[in-house]
C-alpha cells in the first residue's frame, strides 16, 4: 500500500481506483463492502482535555460548597457570561425548523449590510430558575457586564432578596468577565460595592471549563433551541425569541435592549487597583475573591 489514505477517498473514487486495478465494483458495492468491514463515515470526536490546571478540582469542589452555602442560607447566586453576537438583518440563522418553506435569507453574512449587531449578556438566577438576557449593540466589555449586573440587581434582585448580605456571581476565567479583567473587578466595587452597598463574592469556573457554568446549558442552551432557523430581521425578533424561551422545569426568561455605547481598551491603572476593597480566598485566590464596599475596609467581619 501506498501512503494515500484511502479512507479519505469519496466511494466513486475509490470505485474508479479499484476499476484500475483490475476489480470492476460500483460505488454501492464499495459502500457496502465498507460497512461490513465496520467502516463508516465520522467526523472528529472532542473527548481530550488536553494539560489541565492543577487545581482544577479543587476549584469545582469550592464552588459547589459555595452554591450549597448560599441556597441553604437563601442568598443569591447568580452565573454571568455573554452570548454570541449576532448579526440583526436577512441573514441566516443556524438550525432547524419544522416549516413548509426555508426561510429565503442572504446568501453571505456581512456586517456592513446588516442593520446592527446584538450583544447579549446573560444573568441565570439559580434560585429561582430565571433568566434575564440584556442586549447590548456595541462591544461586550467588562463595564457593560457590570452595568447589567447593576440594572438586574436594582430591578429583580433586591426585590427578590431583600435581606441578602452577599451576592454569589459563577463566572467564566476569561471573556469581559474573567479573573485576569481589572476593569471588571474595579467596576464591581464602583458601582455595586460602593454605590449600591453590596458585597460581591465572585468564583470563576477553570480556563476551559466554561460550560459548567450553569447558564451554559440552563439559559443559553434553551434560547439557541428556541431560535433555530429564525433569521433576525429586527432586533424585536430576537428580543421575542429569547423571551419566549421556557423549559419543562418552568425556566422564564426576560430580556432588555441596552441603547448605551461601550468603548473597548479602558485602562486600570496600579493606584485604583490597590485601592479597591478586593479579599482573595485562601483556595484558589486568583479565581476567588469577595469584594466589598469601601466603607467597610477598616471593619472586620463584613461581608460573607
Amino acid at each position: 500500500m501506498t501512503a494515500e489514505k484511502w479512507v479519505r477517498s469519496s466511494l466513486q473514487h475509490l470505485s474508479e481506483k479499484l476499476k484500475d486495478q483490475g476489480h470492476a465494483v460500483c460505488p454501492k458495492t464499495v459502500g457496502r463492502l465498507l460497512k461490513d468491514l465496520k467502516y463508516s463515515l465520522k467526523a472528529n470526536v472532542k473527548r481530550r482535555a488536553g494539560s489541565q490546571h492543577p487545581d482544577r478540582n479543587t476549584q469545582f469542589e469550592y464552588i459547589e460548597a459555595q452554591k450549597r452555602l448560599f441556597l441553604s442560607m437563601g442568598w443569591p447566586i447568580v452565573s454571568l457570561d455573554g452570548k454570541k453576537k449576532e448579526l440583526i438583518g436577512d441573514f441566516k440563522n443556524g438550525g432547524q425548523a419544522w416549516c413548509q418553506e426555508a426561510e429565503v435569507v442572504n446568501d453571505h453574512d456581512f456586517e456592513t449590510e446588516s442593520q446592527g449587531r446584538a450583544v447579549p449578556y446573560g444573568i441565570y438566577d439559580l434560585n429561582h430558575n430565571r433568566g434575564y438576557v440584556y442586549v447590548g449593540q456595541s462591544v461586550d466589555t467588562a463595564e457593560f457586564a457590570v452595568d447589567v449586573l447593576s440594572s438586574w440587581w436594582q430591578q429583580f434582585g433586591q426585590v427578590d432578596f431583600p435581606a441578602a448580605p452577599c451576592l454569589l456571581a459563577l463566572c467564566d476565567g476569561g471573556g469581559c468577565n474573567g479573573y485576569r479583567s481589572r476593569l471588571w473587578k474595579a467596576q464591581l466595587q464602583e458601582q455595586l460595592a460602593d454605590t449600591l452597598g453590596m458585597t460581591v463574592m465572585v468564583c470563576h469556573y477553570p480556563t476551559g471549563a466554561s460550560k459548567w457554568n450553569p447558564i451554559e446549558h440552563r439559559l443559553f442552551g434553551p434560547i439557541s433551541i428556541n431560535w433555530a432557523a429564525k433569521p433576525f430581521r429586527t432586533m424585536d425578533t430576537l428580543l421575542a425569541c429569547i423571551r419566549g424561551t421556557t423549559t419543562k422545569t418552568g425556566l422564564q426568561v426576560a430580556a432588555f435592549l441596552i441603547e448605551t455605547m461601550y468603548l473597548r481598551g479602558v485602562k486600570v491603572t496600579d493606584e485604583v487597583m490597590l485601592s479597591l476593597n478586593l479579599i482573595r480566598h485562601a483556595i484558589c485566590p486568583n479565581w476567588n475573591y469577595t469584594i466589598q464596599p469601601r466603607h467597610a475596609m477598616n471593619i472586620t467581619g463584613i461581608g460573607c
